[in-house]
């Protein structure tokens, strides 16, 4: 997770000629920002068995950049949905869920032979985890987010109903 943060500030800092110059205009900086921080911060999401904290820090990570580039601190106490609305974009903690979901959808559409379906949706309960192995896997975090979002896991099936229901607009 914190190479991810990482990587995102390395993109940050090669393009913050551009983000932070005044006379680009903000149109301009929202899809720079789209299409090249934002997917270096989301890279290989799909995989994360993300607890509260790591959203937390991509959050962070984010809200940091967007104020940045908008001109505001956080002493202007401008709220982030204000922020995010003129930025336009989704708040990274849904985008993270999306693509989860939507890697959940390529993975429960494969033949149940496959050694992804096998690996990832179908654990033996009884296991005990190692020492220092991490309590909380992937198919937990899909399982929570099916169940915050009121998705049922049959309509993976058809493409369009599971696109429409993960859906993260932009505003």
């Amino acid at each position: 997770m914190l190479c991810c943060c990482c990587c995102c500030w390395l993109k940050w800092r090669q393009a913050s000629d551009i983000l932070c110059d005044k006379r680009v205009p903000q149109k301009l900086k929202d899809k720079f920002y789209r299409t090249a921080i934002r997917p270096a911060m989301l890279y290989s999401a799909e995989c994360w068995p993300t607890k509260r904290r790591h959203v937390q820090q991509l959050s962070v990570a984010e809200m940091r950049m967007l104020r940045w580039f908008c001109g505001h601190t956080r002493r202007d106490r401008v709220r982030n949905e204000v922020i995010w609305d003129r930025v336009g974009v989704a708040p990274i903690e849904e985008k993270l869920i999306q693509h989860r979901l939507r890697w959940f959808r390529h993975v429960q559409r494969r033949p149940p032979e496959v050694a992804v379906h096998n690996g990832v949706l179908e654990r033996v309960d009884n296991v005990k985890r190692g020492r220092c192995r991490p309590k909380l896997t992937w198919d937990e975090s899909v399982k929570r987010d099916i169940k915050d979002w009121n998705i049922s896991k049959e309509i993976a099936l058809d493409r369009s109903a599971w696109r429409l229901s993960i859906n993260v607009s932009e505003p």
